[in-house]
């Protein structure tokens, strides 16, 4: 089985976006992105948009922003990169849906080892800010950080992408 898994951590328009694009590229395979974004406004729908016509040709699209861990058990193949982009966005979803968090986080973690493919995880950094003021914001940075921690302990390669510089921490 062949398997490798990258997550790229960072700041919103930090680049992270593009440099996990860039990786997936130059893998030579099949792209597939795996979108977790959902569209409630017209805002959300031109950062969509912009998203998609940056990215260029050449990706097959999959939006989903609850299921992931299906979704990469049934898409991954050796011939074939997922790019799934975001996890905080997906972390916001299940929340929102009310999900069971530690449920959807174990069954990710323990997919990803399992797939024989490539995926490339991007999320937003949310841990080096102020505490936030309320309960819900707490929850969240508290949700995604411990999921970065998770991931990063399995992955093949972690980066920390600012102002458009990766560093590579594992």
């Amino acid at each position: 089985m062949s398997n490798k898994i990258t997550l790229v951590l960072g700041g919103a328009r930090s680049g992270k976006s593009r440099f996990a694009e860039k990786q997936a590229h130059v893998s030579g395979k099949e792209r597939l992105y795996l979108a977790t974004s959902q569209i409630f406004d017209e805002e959300m729908k031109n950062r969509v948009d912009k998203h998609k016509s940056d990215r260029g040709s050449g990706w097959i699209t999959i939006e989903e922003p609850l299921d992931i861990s299906d979704v990469l058990k049934k898409e991954a193949a050796p011939d074939r990169v997922i790019l799934l982009d975001c996890l905080t966005l997906w972390v916001t979803n299940l929340m929102m849906a009310e999900q069971d968090f530690k449920l959807a986080f174990n069954e990710l973690v323990q997919t990803l080892p399992t797939l024989n493919g490539e995926v490339i995880l991007v999320s937003n950094e949310v841990g080096q800010g102020i505490i936030p003021d309320n309960k819900m914001a707490r929850e969240f940075r508290d949700l995604a950080g411990w999921l970065h921690q998770d991931i990063a302990a399995i992955a093949t390669e972690v980066y920390f992408v600012t102002a458009g510089l990766p560093q590579r921490l594992k």
